[in-house]
Formats: structure tokens, sequence, C-alpha cells
């Protein structure tokens, strides 16, 4: 299938007004065949960008990729979009880093426009004493080479005019830290350009196909049961968001996880207001504006354990509230549409990567709310991990084995720790 498929205007123009000429298949509809080199499970973007550069970095092209509804339907398209590398701890800098270096490059890469929106972000400090916990994050940036500024509140006024500054407010801002290389990426555009991309390499992605078990022998898998059949495997990789430790417990293994609901919600689109993605500290919100104009928010975790993909009335509530102490004139707007993910949160609040207690299955787990923004750097390494046998050194830090040792990565998301309630 060609990876370069190009429409003059005209063709555009024709094909949207003759439906009955057709679109061609952004993806090859694959039958699973009865063994794979690699599976893996998961088709969101961590799992169709670990099957990528498979393919594309190592030359492994019998791949599949199993998902059990639609090409990301899971948390890939019920997050909020936003990438940034704004972390204080170097093994969480390190590996987002590298992840906004390659979302700049992307687009071009796999020649599918993932609509990047490098617009900013913005990071509120609401007092003086975490205004100076943030200077020692934006030096701890420097040193690393990464781009960031310091900004007290008169500077703040001119790069987000239409925050509220009052120094009465009940949270006021004491200043800001500004990530300009941080922004947006188009969230579905994501999943199908890698599953374009990964088909055309050979790679095999069949939807509305359910793991229900695995087969081992000695310690290692070395099949992977589904609704369908059963399908030989040489390696699998578990990449499934809120379910890891679901899939995870069929092959004997306990994450240190619990899956809680994260939701997001829009406003009725509205004339551009805001181009820059804002984050409020005071009990969490961050806000940006969509390219159709929309108003995107999202909030802290729910306060209860649950694989519903639903929120609750309470967090809309005080999540709104905190948009409107930003930004007065959301107060006037309607609310569209909402709707929630399902976040493994591990116990640092940080992600599982890399082998697993049992051979031939590498875990990527745990990412909680933070996943989407380390998409290419994850995909890279933990392919890298398992064509090389040996662990990529930006996810060796992020071993399931570091509950055991102690060695935490305790930065989380770098704001408040949602994960405790």
């Amino acid at each position: 299938m060609s990876n370069d498929i190009r429409y003059s205007a005209f063709e555009l123009i024709k094909r949207a007004i003759r439906p009955g000429l057709g679109w061609p298949k952004t993806w090859a509809k694959a039958e699973p065949k009865s063994s794979y080199d690699v599976v893996v499970i998961g088709g969101g973007a961590h799992g169709l960008a670990t099957a990528y550069y498979l393919a594309r970095n190592h030359n492994i092209r019998d791949v599949l990729v199993l998902e059990r509804g639609w090409l990301g339907g899971g948390n890939t398209g019920r997050n909020t979009t936003i990438i940034r590398s704004d972390y204080f701890l170097e093994a969480s800098a390190n590996l987002k880093e590298m992840a906004l270096k390659l979302w700049q490059g992307l687009s071009r890469e796999i020649n599918y426009n993932v609509m990047v929106s490098q617009r900013g972000y913005v990071d509120l400090a609401h007092s003086d004493g975490e205004l100076e916990a943030f200077i020692l994050r934006a030096n701890a940036m420097r040193l690393r080479g990464s781009d960031v500024s310091m900004l007290n509140r008169d500077e703040l006024r001119l790069r987000v005019p239409q925050l509220n500054l009052d120094a009465s407010a009940r949270f006021p801002i004491a200043g800001a830290l500004v990530q300009e290389r941080g922004g947006t990426v188009r969230h579905d555009a994501v999943a199908w350009g890698y599953a374009r991309a990964a088909s055309a390499l050979g790679v095999d992605i069949v939807e509305q196909c359910a793991v229900t078990g695995f087969g081992m022998r000695c310690g290692a898998v070395e099949t992977v049961i589904t609704d369908r059949k059963k399908i030989g495997a040489g390696h699998v990789v578990v990449s499934v968001a809120g379910w890891s430790s679901e899939v995870a417990r069929m092959a004997g293994i306990e994450l240190p996880v619990e899956s809680i609901a994260v939701q997001a919600f829009v406003s009725e689109p509205v004339k551009p207001a805001l181009d820059v993605v804002v984050n409020f500290n005071a009990g969490l919100a961050y806000v940006s504006q969509t390219d159709k104009g929309e108003i995107l928010l999202g909030g802290s975790t729910e306060g209860y354990n649950s694989y519903a993909a639903r929120g609750s009335f309470v967090r809309i509530e005080h999540t709104v509230a905190r948009a409107i102490a930003m930004f007065p004139f959301m107060a006037k707007l309607r609310m569209m549409r909402q709707w929630g993910g399902t976040a493994d949160i591990s116990m640092d609040g940080n992600a599982i990567m890399g082998p697993s207690p049992v051979k031939n299955l590498t875990l990527n787990a745990g990412w909680g709310y933070s996943g989407f923004k380390a998409t290419p750097a994850v995909g890279w390494t933990i392919a890298d991990t398992v064509a090389t046998g040996r662990t990529h050194p930006l996810i060796a830090p992020f071993s399931i084995d570091r509950f055991a040792s102690g060695a935490l990565i305790d930065d989380a998301g770098v704001g408040p720790a949602p994960y405790l309630h």
C-alpha cells in the first residue's frame, strides 16, 4: 500500500461531492495469522508507535497490533492533547524531551499531518513558595539545555493578557514557568498517522479483537489467546492504558497501579481567544483552545477507582470554577460535551516500562494522565528494547523493579499529586 497518497484540489473536491468514488483505506484491514515475531496488545498511540518503530528502525515487520475496540478509541482519543517536557527529575525530563523533539518532525516523518501546534505551555504559580519550586525546575531544565523562561506578573500579563491577575483573587498568581515549545497535537491524527505508516511497512492491524489470555511455558509467554483465535508470539508488548492491570493479570503479573477516571470537556466554539496552553495549579485545571474554537478543559482525577469512561459533576464544577478564576470571560460559555478516560496510575505517579517478570513480555503501563505527550519516545524506546533485548537507557529508570528497590521517580505530573486522594 502506498505511503504517499496525494490529491490535487480538484480531485479532493470531486471525491467530497461524489462519495461513490470512495477513499483509499488509511491502513490495510488484516486477519491475524497463526503466529508473529511480535504481538503488540493495544491499538492506541503507544502501541501503534511501537509497531511503527519496530518496522522502521529495526526492520521487524512480522508484527501484529491487536485492538479490542477501534484504533485510538481508548485514552488516545480521550485526552487533552498537551505536549511538553518541563519536568524536574532527569528520568522524566529526558524521555519527554526526546518525545518533544520527535513530535516536531513527526508529520514529515510519517507523511501525515498530526497538527503539531507548539503554541507554548504556561504553568502558573500561586505563591512565592511555589514560584521558588518552579525556579528550581527551570534551572534544572536549563542545565539540560531545554527551553524555559520564568515570567513575573507584569511579563505574564503581556504573554497571556486574558488572565485574571488580580492580587485579591482567591488563588492569586505569583508568576509562571513557560515552555514555548510545548503545545498540542491532534490525538486522533496521531493514531491514524502511525497506523497508516506501520501498515505501509507490513504491520498487521486487527481491530475488534479482544485478548482473553496467554499461553505460558516455563515462565515465558508463547501464545496470545483472543476471542478469534490463538496466536503464537515470539514477543508480546502490553500497551493498553487503563486496562494494564487486567491484561497483565492474565499473565500472572500484579501491577502496582490503580485505575481512575479522568475527564475533560469542551465549550461551544468561539472566536480565537487563547493562543497558549495554561495550567492552573491550585486544584488543577488546564485550558487551551482547539482549532475548531472550542475551549478545552481538563482537571484532576476522580476521587475513586473505576473503569467507567466517564466523570462526575463534582469534577466538572471544580475544574470550571478554576478555569473561570483564570479567565473570567469563560463564565458565559456553554458546555458542549464531556468525556472520560481510564488512567492507570502507579504508586509514584510515573510509568512502568520495560521487561516484565514473565519472559518475552514487555510492559508499557502506569502512565496516568501523562502518556500522550510521551508517545513518540515511548514507541521508539520500547521498540528498541524489544528488538535488541537490552532495556533502552531512557526507560531503564521506569522498570517495575523500582517499587521493590525504592528507586521511585517521584515527580509525577510536576504539579499537585492528583493520584493521592
